[in-house]
């Protein structure tokens, strides 16, 4: 799980990220844009995105995505046009960007390397993770800069104590200022708004179930903390995160932590070589787990993991996870 690991979360903050232009110079972008920066309402516009401060005369045009969730949040703003590569699915995007999705060159499976971004020729580049802008593969974002390509970073792998679905609004509202597409955005957010209030609404007054999230890992479990759209997921979905204390979006747990908290219920992220049925044989036959209520019953829930990190699957998420955690209070 190198992409998520706690070390490239904190890497996003602790990245020596200097830029603070645009990606040419105010000479170079008014030589190369005139009439793009003269038809483009509401521009220039200058946003600070985990520590680097960019000013954009106009919409960016040639886009590279690495990390399916922002690929999506890209493509439910209506930007496929402005794709010319995508990098790196954790699972099937939705079907109702199929097409569109289809319309996108695959730069690499995983991550391409700096020279296949660069054969791209884009002018930004959007990462989901800290680990798309690894400095040791030759894809900082100062790197990047130098090149003349600006950046962005999915908030979630850069903000702190902030309260999760409010970022996501935020991620939204700036992708699609940048963009120059605010009404779309700010449709999206109150689509999201109206979900996420009916789903609290039909949970009200509901006990939360204590859950673990099962992401990966045998020798201990790599999990969602309490610091990322996860956690607030599952509160939100009336579950109550075992592992909320860890100050993360995701992290390692031990298994003897996972028996001493007793989660009801074990949600497993869906994603990669490791089957869902993989995954439950792990713990269903492992005899330390055996005591968890959760195991006990066989009570598990699953999620795509692209419906648990900071994208525009969430609130449908949300409402997909209460389905299965409270079943008998969810139905229409």
């Amino acid at each position: 799980m190198s992409r998520r690991t706690p070390a490239l979360i904190a890497a996003a903050v602790l990245l020596p990220l200097t830029l603070t232009a645009c990606s040419a110079s105010d000479a170079d972008t008014a030589d190369e844009r005139p009439e793009a920066s003269a038809k483009s309402p509401g521009f220039p516009y200058t946003v600070e995105n985990c520590g680097v401060t960019t000013t954009y005369q106009a919409p960016p045009r040639r886009v590279v995505t690495m990390n399916q969730h922002v690929t999506e949040i890209m493509l439910e703003l209506g930007l496929a046009e402005s794709l010319v590569g995508t990098a790196y699915l954790d699972d099937q995007v939705l079907p109702k960007y199929a097409k569109d999705y289809a319309s996108v060159p695959v730069l690499a499976e995983k991550y391409p390397s700096y020279e296949q971004v660069l054969a791209a020729d884009p002018d930004f580049v959007y990462g989901g993770y800290a680990s798309a802008f690894a400095a040791g593969d030759g894809r900082s974002r100062e790197a990047l800069g130098k090149s003349g390509i600006d950046s962005r970073l999915n908030a979630e792998s850069c903000t702190e104590g902030d309260a999760p679905m409010d970022t996501l609004y935020k991620e939204i509202r700036e992708v699609g200022r940048t963009f120059g597409v605010t009404d779309r955005a700010e449709a999206w957010i109150e689509r999201a708004t109206a979900e996420n209030a009916a789903t609290a609404k039909k949970l009200a007054d509901l006990d939360p179930v204590p859950v673990f999230v099962y992401d990966s890992g045998d020798k201990t479990a790599f999990t969602a903390g309490g610091e990322g759209i996860g956690n607030e997921l599952i509160e939100r979905a009336g579950g109550a995160n075992v592992f909320a204390d860890l100050d993360k979006p995701f992290g390692d747990a031990s298994w003897e932590n996972v028996v001493a908290r007793g989660p009801e219920a074990i949600v497993i992220y869906d994603y990669g070589s490791t089957t869902v049925e993989q995954k439950k044989k792990r713990l269903l036959t492992d005899p330390a787990l055996a005591g968890i209520p959760a195991i006990k019953n066989k009570r598990f829930a699953v999620l795509p993991l692209s419906d648990a990190v900071l994208g525009v699957r969430v609130p449908a998420a949300v409402g997909k996870l209460a389905a299965q955690l409270h079943p008998a209070d969810t139905t229409p």
